[in-house]
């Protein structure tokens, strides 16, 4: 039996800065790490890059001034609303900052008891006990801290509703129906991520004058700024106390040529893709982690597609309960060799949760690279398209 399964390995790169050949960078680290480590590079290993060091080595960065000036040029004097926006330092105070500054007047709207992503500041336990339908009751910053007193972040200790009233010098409100933001003004940004188009066409359908999604703002360079066509300035991250770090463009050139830089210096087809945010969720503080509009923006044609997978367990208790030692061990090959191209609605697959093969490979990548200071932006996946009968 081969024992070896699934291998993901953090590849330690330098410092990337602006102008940096990533192409080179990446190749030449994968190949160092696999010589060090005593391993080969195999046909279908996947290597990943995450997007903030893509993002930084093409300098695609923006100031709070040139934000608002996008902003400004999208609303001109009108009092603006912003509804849904997450609850994230990182995330967004320096988007905040760059709206603020574009707006005459700013009206800030938060969902409650958490963001979109699952940061809280009180629970559902604590609505319950205070009488408060998160459906239809609507307060001011003030309001919801005389009822729930202390509302900072179970994780980060910062109280968002506070916060992101002096950072933006705004009027705050809570409320979970987008269209509360109405009664003060028409003209709104709706900042939240995967439910974007459907808050958006909630609005416009509401009254609404005008409505600019994020993925709107800074879609084209305004005054020099760095930008992304098709996010904008979703997707990006605090890089100075005045500028952000945008979405990565051009990241689908990047993938093709990484992986013909593989095959010409290794003779090996290696899948590459670039990501961001796993999707998983936190059991203790709810957040299921993806910010990022999505989880891999970028990745060869290789990684299209989802898992077509057998449920081992399964055919363990049922089809080869009688069986033990090497003969169950050749019968379960023998039933994955020959098991149906597509297993959809297939009693053998359930459980199996046939996700996009990008976004689990994305997940495993974020989970091995981690958050901090591993020093790991690249990813080397082995093994992932092997089974148990390989």
């Amino acid at each position: 039996m081969d024992y070896q399964g699934t291998i993901s390995r953090g590849v330690r790169a330098p410092i990337i800065r602006q102008g940096d050949d990533l192409v080179k960078i990446t190749v030449d680290c994968v190949c160092n790490a696999a010589e060090q480590g005593g391993y080969l590079l195999q046909d279908r290993d996947v290597v990943a890059v995450t997007e903030a060091v893509l993002a930084r080595s093409q300098g695609n960065y923006a100031t709070i001034d040139q934000i608002a000036a996008d902003v400004q040029e999208k609303f001109g004097d009108e009092t603006v609303g912003l509804v849904l926006p997450i609850f994230s330092r990182n995330r967004f105070s320096m988007v905040l900052k760059g709206i603020a500054k574009g707006t005459k007047k700013l009206i800030v709207q938060l969902s409650y008891p958490s963001d979109e992503v699952g940061n809280s500041f009180v629970t559902y336990e604590q609505l319950m006990e205070k009488n408060v339908n998160p459906y239809t009751d609507v307060f001011t910053g003030d309001e919801f801290h005389t009822i729930f007193g202390d509302v900072r972040h179970t994780f980060t200790g910062v109280d968002y509703i506070d916060y992101y009233e002096k950072t933006a010098n705004c009027q705050v409100i809570l409320a979970n129906n987008p269209c509360e933001i109405l009664k003060h003004t028409k003209y709104v940004i709706n900042a939240d991520i995967h439910t974007r188009a459907r808050t958006k066409a909630a609005l416009l359908k509401a009254g609404a004058e005008k409505v600019v999604s994020l993925d709107e703002i800074l879609t084209h360079s305004v005054n020099g700024s760095g930008y992304n066509e098709q996010y904008g300035v979703l997707g990006s991250n605090l890089a100075t106390e005045s500028s952000v770090k945008l979405f990565p463009k051009d990241a689908q050139k990047f993938v093709d040529e990484l992986q013909a830089e593989f095959l010409r210096r290794t003779g090996k087809n290696i899948e590459c893709m670039v990501y961001g945010d796993g999707a998983f969720k936190d059991p203790v503080g709810g957040i299921w982690e993806l910010a990022d509009p999505v989880a891999a923006p970028a990745y060869t044609k290789g990684l299209e597609g989802k898992p077509n997978e057998i449920k081992l367990k399964y055919l363990a208790d049922n089809d080869l309960a009688e069986l033990s030692g090497e003969e169950a061990v050749e019968a379960m090959k023998d039933i994955i060799r020959h098991k149906e191209g597509d297993l959809v609605n297939n009693i053998k697959s359930q459980g199996t949760t046939p996700r996009q093969l990008t976004d689990l490979l994305a997940s495993l990548a974020d989970l091995t690279s981690g958050s901090g200071d591993k020093g790991t932006p690249i990813i080397l996946i082995q093994n992932y398209f092997k089974n148990f009968s390989m």
